[in-house]
């Protein structure tokens, strides 16, 4: 190997180790050569200060007060309330059903037609049933003498009792023949069980009913139930007998009250069934009408304040910054509803200046400057 390769080799050696090894105190080296000059010992006095420099303690920092605009708010009396979206349903609805089995023998009535109670709607041929209820009458006559006759004879000793018993028992069955037969001719006149408008045609002319099949439908529209479904949160602010008021895609408008409030879910929806009843004398309101249902909660003492107001603290709460005592704190509040120019908050006391600029820079405590505006 050449000498230079050597000497070469051992600077290179030198080089690494000075850099790898005693980096601490080639950084130290460096520092002495940049700052000369012994520090200053513990206890040493500073030219003008005349106290120990490592005794000096800086005075606390104070935050100026930041420049914030409020507005003076008195809390007003606010309705609040639910908005659902339902429909119209007939107070009452029957699909008027066949007692007997027989042919229909009477003209139809088509659907749309008035009906009152008790108005025949089908009536089916009677059949063999005047013959049976002629046989049931005569029996009833061929009792009542057996009857008559078992019975004086044994009240004159001259028949057994047993025989004037067993008479009666016999005119009795007669009897409940006839009462059987007269009552299977009545339900061949299938009648209005209430007034109302038909809903279908009835049954046609020449059909077969049996026991059970529908003659028409009958709907009772004097008087509207709106519907509609409740969410679970909701439901503790209503009760039955509440004041509702409703309008129709039309524009009418009308009023009413709560009859029921379902006390089962939904299963798939989880939200309660709520109907308002609703005069309709006119019959003006159809079944199956989408409506919006409005009801009027308990008023509520709430301050009007523009959207901009409402802030998060730290912990994610919603709420405002108010000023007290030139000092600004966060207060949570709750949303009422909402109005064409803010919010209905709640939450805040009866009079309160609430920051509406500058919120988003302060904190609780910091110190402000308020410029009061005039409200909304």
């Amino acid at each position: 190997m050449k000498k230079i390769q050597l000497i070469t080799a051992i600077l290179v050696s030198l080089f690494i180790y000075g850099v790898v090894i005693e980096r601490d105190t080639l950084v130290g080296f460096a520092r002495n050569l940049a700052t000369p000059g012994d520090p200053a010992p513990v206890g040493k006095y500073d030219n003008t200060t005349e106290e120990p420099l490592n005794t000096r303690v800086d005075a606390p920092r104070v935050d100026p007060a930041v420049s914030v605009v409020a507005v003076h708010s008195v809390a007003a009396e606010v309705q609040s309330g639910l908005v659902l979206r339902g429909q119209t349903e007939a107070a009452r609805r029957v699909e008027v059903r066949s007692e007997g089995a027989g042919r229909v023998v009477s003209e139809p009535l088509r659907k749309g037609a008035s009906v009152y109670a008790g108005q025949v709607l089908c009536h089916l041929d009677t059949g063999t049933l005047d013959a049976q209820l002629a046989e049931a009458r005569a029996r009833q006559s061929e009792a009542e003498a057996s009857a008559n006759t078992a019975t004086q004879l044994a009240e004159r000793g001259f028949g057994p009792e047993n025989s004037a018993i067993a008479a009666l028992a016999g005119l009795e069955s007669a009897k409940a023949n006839v009462q059987r037969v007269e009552r299977m001719i009545e339900q061949l006149d299938i009648r209005a069980p209430f007034d109302g408008l038909l809903e279908s045609d009835t049954a046609e002319l020449g059909s077969l009913l049996q026991p059970g099949a529908p003659c028409a439908t009958v709907i009772a529209l004097d008087e509207i139930k709106l519907v509609g479904f409740v969410p679970e949160l909701d439901v503790p602010n209503l009760e039955v007998g509440q004041q509702a008021g409703a309008e129709f895609l039309s524009g009418q408008q009308v009023l009413g009250r709560v009859t029921f409030i379902s006390r089962s879910a939904d299963p798939l929806t989880r939200t309660f069934r709520l109907e308002v009843r609703i005069p309709n004398p006119g019959l003006t309101i159809r079944e199956g009408q989408t409506v919006q249902i409005a009801i009027a909660y308990a008023g509520e003492r709430a301050h009007l304040l523009p959207e901009n107001v409402l802030t998060l603290d730290d912990e994610g709460t919603l709420g405002v910054r108010i000023a007290q005592d030139d000092v600004a704190k966060f207060v949570p509040v709750q949303i009422i509803r909402d109005a064409e120019n803010g919010f209905w908050l709640s939450g805040l006391p009866e009079q309160v200046d609430v920051i509406i600029v500058g919120q988003e820079y302060v904190t609780d405590g910091r110190a402000i400057t308020v410029t009061l505006q005039d409200a909304p």
